[in-house]
Parts: C-alpha cells; structure tokens; sequence
C-alpha cells in the first residue's frame, strides 16, 4: 500500500460512488482515493458488499396495535421485500463479484504485461550498456591504431627522405666515377697509340740496321719479334683491362666501393704501362754485346738513337 488506506478509506469511497450514481469498482475506487494497491481495494471492497445488506434494510415497523389480519399481511409482504431485495442484492452482489474477478483477472495480465516489458527493458539497457562498452572499447582501439598509423607514415616520411639523400649521393658518385672512366679510356688509347708508334720506330730503326750489320741482323730479327710479341701481348692486356673496366661500369651502382678499389688498381697499371716502353728499350739496349770497338752500324744505331 502506497498511503496504508483502511477499510473505512474503501467503504467511504464505494458510499460516495453510488451517491454520484456510479458503480464501485477496484479502478474507481483507486482512482478516487488517487492510491491503494488493487489487492487491498478488492478486499476491503468484498466486506463493503457483505454490509451492504444490512446497512440498506429498512426497519420491520411496530404492528403491535394494528390487526392480526393486517399484521400478518404486513408481515408477509415484509418477508417477500425481504426476500426480493436479498435476491436483488445477492443477484448484484454475484455480478460485482465476477466483474471484480474479471478486472482482478485482467490486472494481473496487466501485471504480467508490465513485468515482461520491464524484464525486456531491462535486457535492453544491459545490451545497450554492453554495446556502449563495447563500442568504446573499438573507439580506444580504432584511435590507437590511428596513431600507430601515424607513427608509421612519419617514420617513413623519414626513411624516405633519408633513401633520396642516399640515392643522390649514389648517383654522384656514378657520375663521378663515369668521368674516372673516360677519362682512364683516354688515356688507355693515348699510351697505347704512343707504345705502337714507338713499336713502329723500333721496328723502322732495327730495318735499317739490317744492311749496316749482317752479323746482328739475327739478333736484332730476334729482338724484334720478342718485342713485337710483348707488344701484342701488351696491347691484349690493355683491351683486355679496357674490356673489363667497360664491363664494370654497368655495374656502378651496386658496386661503388669496389669500383673505386679496381680503377685504382687500373691507374696502378697504367702508371706501369707508361714506364714499360723505356724498360724494355733499356733491356734491348742492355742485351747488346759490349765491345772496346764498336762498329760502324753500331755508331750509326747509336748516333740514330
């Protein structure tokens, strides 16, 4: 009970219902005392029918000085009104019993209603809450990962910049060595035109020496076989190292630290190539025999060189 009404609080209303012409019922009832839980208005609504009865029989009347006659007529009409108004209440009062137990019925299936549209309610907002939370919780995830995202394009912002400067670092030094390149081509193809113009003038002096000297004709046939031999070989070996150094160009960009290693080791063997002709005319100039006196063609060979 909301206000705690009594059974005083439900017979007054029923009263004041039928004073204003309506029938008593549970929800009236409630509806005029504005509290009062259906149970308790039922029950205190049951003793207010029960009394009803009573309250609304009228008073035998004192016949003591009319008639017998009169008096026992008047005391079978009053059995009879009696009798009509017990069956007339009885009659009401079975009818505002099945109407309390159907409205009674239908309170509780109201009631029923009520609690499985609280109970899905409730299952709603649990569903809900879990959805929030589970929502959140793919929120927090989405933003971290947001950031990982960001972190990473940074980083390779940064690696990317940092492989351009490489690269062009790369390629400088391609360049760079490029220039090496020709530049060791041409001066390969200068010592090899200077050493084949310096093969011709031997060849061209020791000719000439044929007819001045008969008896070094041999030697001199010899030596310069010998030297046109190393001059091939000489002239193979600088193709060869041309050959190589052309083939290793292609290969630049991969092989940078390398590269500098053999064009070096290709400018060590240049410097080399440079001072061989002077070595080998100082060994054909040693291999000559030695004589107090010299002859002619020797002086001539000699004057000449």
């Amino acid at each position: 009970m909301a206000r705690g009404i009594t059974e005083s609080d439900v017979h007054t209303a029923a009263d004041e219902l039928v004073a204003n012409g309506d029938r008593p019922t549970v929800e009236r009832i409630r509806a005029h005392l504005g509290t009062g839980s259906p149970n308790t208005v039922t029950r205190w609504l049951d003793t207010w029918w029960k009394n009803l009865g009573l309250r609304l029989q009228p008073k035998r009347p004192d016949l003591k000085d009319a008639p017998a006659v009169l008096a026992e007529l008047a005391g079978q009409w009053w059995a009879l009104a009696l009798q009509h108004a017990r069956e007339s209440i009885l009659e009401e009062l079975t009818d505002a019993r099945q109407t309390l137990a159907a409205e009674y019925d239908e309170l509780r299936v109201q009631q029923q209603t009520f609690a499985e549209e609280a109970s899905e309610l409730h299952a709603k907002v649990t569903a809900s809450a879990q959805s929030e939370r589970l929502a959140l919780t793919q929120v927090a995830e989405l933003r971290q990962l947001i950031n990982q995202l960001h972190s990473q394009i940074a980083e390779a912002a940064q690696q990317r910049a940092s492989e351009d400067k490489r690269l062009e670092h790369v390629e400088s030094a391609r360049r760079t060595l490029e220039a090496r390149l020709q530049e060791l081509q041409e001066l390969a193809r200068s010592e090899r035109e200077s050493f084949m113009e310096h093969a011709r003038s031997v060849e061209n002096r020791a000719l000439r020496d044929i007819d001045v000297a008969r008896q070094e004709a041999k030697t001199a046939k010899l030596e310069l076989t010998a030297l046109r031999k190393e001059a091939a070989t000489l002239e193979r070996k600088q193709i060869e190292t041309i050959e190589r150094a052309q083939a290793s160009a292609s290969n630049l960009r991969q092989e940078l630290a390398s590269q500098r290693a053999r064009a070096d080791a290709f400018e060590t063997q240049l410097s080399q190539l440079r001072d061989l002709p002077a070595a080998l005319e100082a060994a054909w100039r040693e291999r000559k025999p030695n004589d107090k006196k010299p002859s002619r063609s020797r002086r001539v060979l000699k004057a000449k060189s």
